[in-house]
């Protein structure tokens, strides 16, 4: 049957044409994340490489179209899509082992990366429109309407594989099969239009897509290349967990995206491995013999390290976690060590919505801010408001300790958060995790605020907080913002630490 006489909808072509870019552009951020974290720079480069292939891809299309516009031709340019976004699952591993950008600056060797994986597939894609346009175009005073409609079903695509991803398909199937699903759609559809031509040439070509396709996917599954490297693959992170020796102790590690979060010693819930962590367990030590009925509320869960270390401690202790992925929590309860019948309370919620639009009960002795994944940072929880906020559910004798990533050359990010906890807590100390912290790429700090001072003399020399002196004369190095709902430059603020950070 030819193509004049059988189901011709260009509308659908191009909606379901530009859903699969928006897929595959959600899902280059969870496929890069373990490598490259989740930062303005991997953001700002996914979305600009990929609509770079899109404004390529329509200018050749509408080259191509003027020349060689037909059904078949349309088929060829879907299935060179299909195998395109193949491409994505065989390059991306590879990729992270050849060293293709070593020696260059982040910006540029960033960029390389996300385009050598997304560019192609992109620019195939957009040349589909154009094609879709010529071959639509027979009556010439329905020009108008008929690119219109095009054009209206293609965002209206973009806008149903935007939300279908970021909803649902990468948490239901993962990454690596949201983009084998992409290249199966395109195949189909490359299929339907390869057969409009003679019985023999479509047979022949139809044979040639599917052994194409198929000796992809099996090359791919040879070379490993759509096993999932996560657990479990959530909407907000790629979960890992090992196993690792730290001295003779053999403890589990939490890795979400590319970033250790957590140490947990399945048989002793004291035992605390990160440096930050101690520093937590040793500001706290003289509180806890004097509140047998403590209570603590948590930013950010993770590993739930810190909440079953004071469960060991204080079984009294009135625990509560704010942690926004309910993947996080039920990985630390199936390997980490977090019991079934613990009595910390967990709430799947952004702890911003949650704080403000649920009575939280009593005030709390200590809160834990601890929902800083390595530089992609939720700004929400940084500013002035949401600090008033911590500091109405805070007791006046309370303590609110915050575990930040920054680096003393720079230390943009450390002046605004801390100038802007200074507006809300009249004490305020900084611990840096590394004496030679000034001079560094990247350190981890603590932070202690309080209403009322807080003694800290007992801290081991390695974990005193810097004199007051040398903070403030820090803080004025830089210029003096505090950080709002209306201004929160976050990312801005850790771009040196992260561009010298792999640049070093």
């Amino acid at each position: 049957m030819r193509f004049r006489d059988r189901l011709w909808n260009p509308y659908v072509v191009v909606f379901l044409s530009n859903a699969c870019i928006m897929v595959l552009e959600l899902v280059a951020s969870r496929l890069i994340a373990p490598r490259l974290g989740v930062s303005l720079y991997t953001w700002t480069s996914v979305i600009g490489v990929i609509l770079a292939g899109i404004s390529i891809g329509n200018y050749l299309g509408g080259r191509l179209a003027d020349r060689y516009a037909s059904p078949f031709f349309l088929g060829v340019i879907l299935a060179l899509a299909s195998l395109g976004s193949l491409s994505i699952l065989a390059l991306t591993n590879a990729l992270s082992n050849t060293g293709l950008s070593e020696g260059l600056p982040l910006v540029i060797s960033v960029v390389l990366y996300i385009a050598a994986l997304f560019l192609l597939p992109s620019l195939i894609l957009g040349c589909v429109s154009p094609i879709v346009v010529k071959l639509s175009l027979t009556d010439l005073q329905r020009t108008g309407t008929t690119v219109g409609k095009i054009y209206a079903w293609s965002s209206v695509g973009s806008i149903v594989g935007t939300f279908a991803t970021g909803f649902w398909l990468i948490a239901w199937f993962g990454t690596r099969t949201v983009v084998l699903l992409v290249s199966g759609v395109l195949l189909l559809m490359a299929i339907w239009f390869l057969t409009d031509t003679r019985r023999s040439r479509a047979l022949a070509t139809t044979l040639l897509a599917v052994l194409l396709f198929g000796g992809a996917v099996w090359l791919l599954d040879r070379r490993g290349d759509l096993q999932r490297e996560c657990l479990l693959e959530t909407n907000y992170y790629c979960i890992k967990v090992h196993d690792k020796e730290v001295g003779d102790t053999t403890v589990r590690e939490l890795v979400l995206d590319r970033l250790v979060h957590s140490y947990s010693d399945l048989d002793d819930p004291t035992h605390l491995v990160y440096g930050y962590e101690r520093t937590y367990a040793e500001v706290i030590r003289p509180m806890l013999p004097q509140r047998p009925d403590l209570s603590a509320l948590f930013i950010g869960g993770g590993g739930y390290t810190f909440p079953r270390y004071l469960e060991a401690l204080i079984p009294n202790s009135r625990l509560v976690v704010a942690e926004i992925d309910p993947g996080v929590t039920e990985v630390a309860h199936a390997l980490l060590g977090l019991p079934r019948d613990t009595r910390t309370e967990t709430y799947s919620l952004d702890a911003r919505i949650l704080f403000e639009n649920r009575d939280m009960g009593a005030q709390f002795d200590l809160i834990f801010g601890d929902a800083f994944n390595d530089y992609s940072v939720p700004f929400h929880l940084t500013t002035l408001e949401f600090g008033r906020v911590v500091a109405e559910l805070l007791r006046d004798d309370g303590i609110y300790l915050v575990n930040i990533v920054d680096g003393g050359r720079h230390g943009h990010f450390l002046r605004a958060y801390t100038r802007t906890l200074r507006e809300v807590f009249p004490h305020l100390a900084v611990i840096p995790s590394d004496s030679a912290w000034r001079d560094s790429v990247r350190t981890t700090f603590v932070i202690v605020a309080s209403k009322q001072p807080v003694d800290l003399s007992h801290l081991p020399v390695s974990e005193r907080p810097l004199p007051q002196e040398e903070l403030d004369e820090y803080l004025a190095l830089g210029k003096p913002i505090i950080l709002t709902d209306d201004y929160v430059p976050v990312d801005n603020l850790l771009a040196p630490v992260f561009r010298d950070s792999h640049d070093g």
